[in-house]
């Protein structure tokens, strides 16, 4: 190839690829976290006791009046933003339906934070605490900071069983795109090994209607 060719070539792909990595921050950003259908009760039920599905659980309802800046440490619960009263009753209560529908749950990991460790616990009554699921070190903007979170939403649980997360709402809002989690919603997700997708959307009080389809 010709001096003259071989500088057009190069010119060319550099011209391709920074059109090419716009596009791209398009598609990331045009993502939504919406289920793409509308899943009956019956089917949603019966798709989550055959297992196959994360279950991404924002924290329950917390104490807006405080905040995180004054922590110390991940242990140091009392200068967090920590769940009410009512939260924990809405941990207790989802717990028990996710028990009374035998879903089966495997491993529950949860953020570090008090109110989500919390959370896991109530619902599940056990929680193992992880990095990766609240976001790694660095700026909201910065695509590698979730890497870890949508490693574990592309990846399937062991045959018959669900994983589960306790977290908060802006890491899935980064992965999945809007809208945000409600405090103590669930997004079920099912892994495709290299990426994910959003099967269904349960609020906290959803939970008590699935019960009805026993």
């Amino acid at each position: 190839m010709s001096g003259f060719r071989l500088y057009w070539f190069f010119a060319t792909l550099a011209l391709l690829l920074c059109c090419a990595l716009p596009l791209a921050g398009a598609r990331a950003q045009s993502r939504t976290s919406e289920p793409l259908r509308d899943v009956p009760a019956a089917e949603l039920l019966q798709e989550l006791r055959k297992g196959g599905y994360i279950l991404y659980f924002r924290h329950t309802a917390t104490d807006f009046s405080r905040n995180d800046d004054a922590m110390t440490s991940f242990e140091d619960c009392a200068s967090q933003r920590n769940l009410t009263g009512p939260g924990r009753a809405q941990a207790r209560a989802i717990g028990e339906s996710i028990r009374a529908l035998a879903i089966p749950v495997s491993r529950v990991i949860a953020s570090p934070y008090c109110r989500t460790i919390e959370t896991g616990m109530l619902i599940f009554g056990r929680a193992e605490k992880s990095d990766d699921v609240r976001g790694g070190p660095g700026t909201a903007n910065n695509p590698e900071r979730y890497a870890g979170l949508r490693k574990l939403l592309s990846t399937s649980p062991p045959a018959g069983t669900n994983f589960a997360i306790a977290s908060h709402g802006n890491p899935f809002h980064a992965v999945a795109g809007p809208p945000y989690l409600a405090e103590g919603e669930a997004a079920v997700v099912r892994p495709l090994g290299t990426d994910f997708e959003i099967v269904a959307r349960i609020r906290s009080e959803r939970w008590s209607a699935l019960r009805q389809q026993r």
